[in-house]
């Protein structure tokens, strides 16, 4: 069986969750579709307490928000990935003119 428990901030304690799957005990704990369905969601709550227990509730929570995922990034790290090994290749290193070069172009545009 598993137990799951949330923090009640108005009781400030852990509490713990009922779990009525019947599932459970017929499958195993192992297999109850955690990597293929929205299981996960399940009594999810924001940290503000928003209910985000189904995927699109969590999806419209993260919008109206202005929240995203990390895999929103993908693209972003695989372009910044690309320019840091051209950079390497290119004989690139940062030493101490780089940096001076760098001040001294922030102090002229102001």
């Amino acid at each position: 069986m598993i137990r799951r428990f949330r923090f009640d901030s108005k009781l400030g304690e852990m509490v713990e969750l009922t779990n009525n799957d019947k599932r459970e005990s017929k499958k195993g704990a192992r297999d109850l579709g955690a990597l293929w369905g929205d299981r996960h969601y399940d009594g999810l709550q924001a940290t503000d307490g928003a209910d985000i227990s189904s995927r699109k509730k969590h999806r419209e929570y993260m919008r109206r928000m202005g929240y995203t995922t990390a895999d929103d990034f993908t693209n972003t790290w695989a372009e910044a990935k690309k320019k840091r090994e051209f950079y390497m290749q290119n004989g690139g290193s940062i030493n101490k003119q780089d940096v001076r070069n760098a001040i001294e172009q922030l102090r002229s545009k102001r």
